[in-house]
């Protein structure tokens, strides 16, 4: 009989199956055939229900909200493929949860990330491909290999297509995030602003100062997770304030929890884009001012590379 070394198989979670079956139909491979479902209790049962003995798996789960029972059901499915006998687990996750909590703020508090990471690898995943980690040394909690993907150069080309490049401001909406957009800046050739904000408390912050001349520049805010909103909605304010003509924002994973979406809409910000490592709920679809991008391509592209033992980073050359 032949053996299936070579062979790719897609495992989909709950947490974003629009865009599993995109991945899928990018890569030309169906989903394997699995439940994932709950017990009366609400306990988590997997099953995967093809042979997968000998096979590169890809785990496709983002671990957004609910971000336990994703982060659960993400666990359980690479345990049960550890136990079919599959050659290779990839935990693929778009959205890695837990990210933002990556090292101690203050006395007796968690580093969740890395406890995560040891979840993950304990329950006998052997590489994990995530995309636009909250923090890149996040890469290093991991014992297995790890490929942090980018959204950048796909946003890059969606600015290319919509703007005149010459009134573009790239602006970090903080201190913290000023690596992200100064890559970004440098791809397009533009400028870069940062606004300056002091965080009062959690999931509040209020702006201080702007950085940078943005006085008739179309700005483009840049960062890497939208939760609330408050602290690109108080950019974008600022920005405006300071003269800016437009206020745009391309942010990578669109939590958008709370209020965040009525919050958007009701704003100065022009439009915001995100991407779907974060299924999409109804209000971000129909809001006016918020646009999907879908990173179904740059994923597909990813695990295939990764299937054919080819290389990833130049992806991003």
């Amino acid at each position: 009989m032949r053996p299936n070394n070579g062979a790719i198989k897609l495992v989909a979670g709950n947490s974003n199956p629009a865009l599993a079956d995109a991945i899928a139909a990018y890569l030309a491979t169906p989903l394997t055939k699995a439940v994932v479902r709950r017990f009366a209790d609400m306990e988590i049962f997997v099953e995967i229900q093809e042979n997968v003995r000998g096979t590169d798996v890809f785990v496709l789960q983002s671990t957004s909200f609910p971000a336990n029972d994703h982060l659960m059901e993400l666990l359980i499915i690479i345990d049960a493929l550890r136990r079919a006998s599959g050659r290779r687990v990839t935990a693929v996750i778009p959205y890695f949860g837990y990210a933002r909590q990556d090292r101690k703020p203050g006395p007796r508090t968690p580093i969740s990330a890395k406890l995560v990471s040891n979840l993950i690898t304990r329950a006998g995943a052997d590489r994990v491909m995530t995309l636009d980690l909250h923090a890149g040394q996040i890469q290093g909690f991991f014992d297995i290999p790890t490929d942090n993907l980018y959204a950048a150069p796909m946003m890059v080309r969606d600015i290319k297509e919509r703007f005149e490049l010459s009134k573009i401001m790239v602006v970090s909406p903080d201190v913290g995030g000023v690596g992200r957009a100064r890559g970004l800046a440098k791809r397009i050739n533009a400028p870069l602003a940062i606004v300056d904000k002091r965080r009062e408390r959690p999931g509040e912050s209020e702006v201080m100062n702007v950085i940078g001349d943005v006085k008739g520049a179309i700005c483009i805010l840049i960062d890497d997770i939208i939760d609330s909103g408050g602290t690109v909605v108080n950019a974008a304010d600022a920005l405006l304030d300071k003269g800016a003509t437009e206020v745009y924002a391309y942010i990578t994973h669109g939590v958008l929890s709370g209020g965040a979406v009525a919050r958007i809409a009701a704003s100065r910000l022009k439009e915001l884009v995100i991407t779907d490592s974060i299924q999409p709920t109804q209000a971000v679809r129909v809001s006016r001012n918020i646009r999907v991008l879908s990173v179904a391509s740059l994923i597909g592209e990813a695990i295939g590379r990764t299937a054919a033992e080819e290389s990833v980073s130049s992806l991003f050359d």
